[in-house]
């Protein structure tokens, strides 16, 4: 099983309601996807202080590298990876993305 994490630094004039509706996206894109087992998003609570500067997250577990692949190359993905980095601090790089092998 993949764990794909994704953590989001959105910028200070980003809409919130324009955020929400990014990640409400991919939510809907992964309910039928195939290899996606399942997929959760929602504000960081940052119990512990330490990333402030991200204020949201996803994350989505998949069957297995493949199917992760699969996803990645979807043109609906990509579409909303486009409009996610738009929104964020720097583009991509106000997105950090874990993958981890479980």
């Amino acid at each position: 099983m993949i764990l794909h994490c994704g953590f989001c630094r959105f910028r200070p004039d980003a809409d919130p309601a324009e955020t929400v509706k990014v990640l409400q996206g991919l939510a809907d894109l992964c309910a039928d996807f195939p290899g996606v087992i399942s997929f959760q998003h929602g504000p960081n609570r940052d119990f512990e202080q330490k990333s402030q500067a991200f204020k949201a997250g996803f994350v989505i577990r998949f069957t297995d590298q493949s199917a992760l692949q699969h996803y990645a190359d979807h043109p609906k993905h990509q579409a909303l990876g486009q409009r996610l980095c738009e929104l964020c601090v720097g583009g991509a790089d106000g997105i950090i993305v874990f993958d981890l092998e479980c």
